[in-house]
């Protein structure tokens, strides 16, 4: 595959979320950026939304206003066609359904290099079928790049965001209470990156040369079985903390009790523990000795 040189610097980050920010605050130091927002977050910004857009001008990133829950694959192919390289930090936010019509408009557009919203968890090891519609849609996504040869594309695997280890939400760490929930068992293993540990390595992997095309690759600040995870509380806080396993037949209990519990659908996936860690000395920050933020100085940064 040949690449058009002159749109070579023609780069799109979809998204100024948390994780878009990252990649934004590192690639903007290389390249120049345009970034596509809510028109919303342009036309009547909240307090969030007017810091986020002063950090950009300062970085001299353009913004850009586009409604992507709204609009047609047609009318985002349009908006996408000027661009060499899209970079997806979209989420969910959008809705289901949302990561297919992103591919299929940059693909549609014929953007040379696309980075899909694949900052996450093995989908080919989880598959299609896993009782998660979103990481069914993430599976699909990757079949829709391999299918074609146009579009060069590269899929960065991060595992989860580190702070959705203690998200209360996610029930995992309770530091109220003192409590830490493992998943499955106390061995099975989970990987994480914190943002800006991917914000740093995307950007590594999208100047690398020779370039890396049509494939996975693989980073991670951290990968921890739960024992260890509660192992780590209890260092970091000098506190004592119950430990309490969910096992596979809890979780599947709690998720089927209420399927819409999105929550309960992440804890049964993570508890399983297939697809959803690796080995972190087989990353691409570890092979390049990139130094990450592993959990135990992140969770530290944080209790002081």
């Amino acid at each position: 595959m040949t690449n058009n040189s002159s749109r070579n610097d023609n780069i799109l980050v979809l998204g100024a979320g948390e994780l878009g920010m990252a990649i934004v605050r590192q690639l903007a130091r290389y390249r120049p950026l345009v970034v596509m927002v809510s028109p919303q977050s342009l036309s009547e910004p909240g307090a969030t939304q007017q810091q986020v857009a002063r950090e950009l001008l300062a970085l001299n990133v353009q913004l850009v206003g586009f409604d992507l829950a709204t609009c047609t694959e047609a009318e985002l192919a349009a908006q996408l066609r000027p661009f060499h390289t899209v970079i997806n930090c979209t989420g969910f936010v959008a809705g289901p359904g949302t990561q297919m019509k992103v591919t299929h408009a940059a693909l549609a557009a014929g953007v040379r290099r696309y980075f899909p919203w694949q900052f996450g968890v093995d989908y080919d090891i989880v598959g299609q079928g896993s009782g998660q519609p979103v990481f069914d849609e993430q599976y699909a996504v990757r079949q829709v790049l391999r299918a074609q040869a146009q579009t060069e594309w590269v899929i960065v695997s991060t595992g989860m965001f580190t702070s959705f280890l203690f998200a209360p939400a996610f029930g995992l760490v309770d530091f109220e209470a003192r409590i830490v929930r493992g998943l499955g068992s106390w061995e099975t293993q989970v990987t994480v990156t914190t943002p800006d540990d991917i914000g740093a390595l995307t950007t590594l992997i999208l100047l690398e040369e020779p370039r890396i095309a049509n494939q996975v690759v693989y980073v991670a600040s951290d990968t921890v079985s739960y024992g260890q995870l509660a192992d780590i509380v209890e260092d970091v806080t000098g506190q004592s903390f119950q430990r309490a396993l969910l096992t596979p037949a809890m979780l599947a209990a709690a998720s089927a009790a209420d399927p819409d519990d999105g929550m309960a659908r992440y804890r049964l996936a993570f508890g399983r523990g297939a697809g959803m860690w690796w080995s972190k000395a087989a990353t691409y920050n570890a092979q390049r000795a990139i130094p990450t933020t592993d959990i135990r100085t992140w969770l530290a940064a944080r209790r002081r």
